[in-house]
């Protein structure tokens, strides 16, 4: 199953400046309890935004660029180029972790979107695309838990596309 995986605000912000705009650990947390022993393909902005390669994953960068040098990733030139490559990896499902260039292609092919919904507004520049409402429901919710460390509102969602 392709999945993508992306937290944004209220209004889709994903980001600015290729960085994450908030702090949410429970969302970090989401993220890699779900990720972990999987496939994960990003855009090459993404990856330089995270540094390295995320461990206990198989690290699938798509660029143009041919130069990208850093252990455990696999270059890919096109999205379509990392999936067939990811399937060739393992049967698992494979996850999309941005950015938004990345998120659009994906929305086309995807079978699942798992969202982390901050119920706030952001100043951001990357945006998560439009979900038409008739090719995908809501299957799963679940609201997060709001402290001194996880404070905005939040709630987990999945969405499985309407076949």
């Amino acid at each position: 199953m392709i999945k993508i995986i992306v937290a944004c605000d209220e209004k889709n912000v994903i980001g600015k400046n290729n960085q994450l705009i908030w702090h949410l650990p429970a969302d970090l947390k989401h993220f890699k309890n779900l990720t972990t022993g999987h496939s994960i393909i990003m855009g090459r902005k993404t990856f330089d935004s995270i540094g390295k390669a995320l461990p206990n994953r198989n690290n699938l960068v798509v660029s143009r660029q041919n130069q990208i040098l850093a252990d455990g990733i696999i270059l890919c030139h096109s999205l379509e180029e990392a999936i067939l490559k990811a399937k060739s990896l393992s049967r698992d499902d494979i996850f999309i972790i941005g950015g938004a260039e990345i998120y659009k292609q994906a929305l086309e092919i995807a079978d699942q979107v798992i969202l982390t919904r901050l119920h706030d507004y952001f100043d951001g520049d990357a945006f998560f695309p439009e979900m038409p409402s008739q090719e995908w429901e809501i299957i799963q919710t679940e609201r997060g838990i709001t402290d001194e460390k996880n404070p905005y509102q939040y709630s987990f969602l999945t969405y499985q596309r309407i076949r």
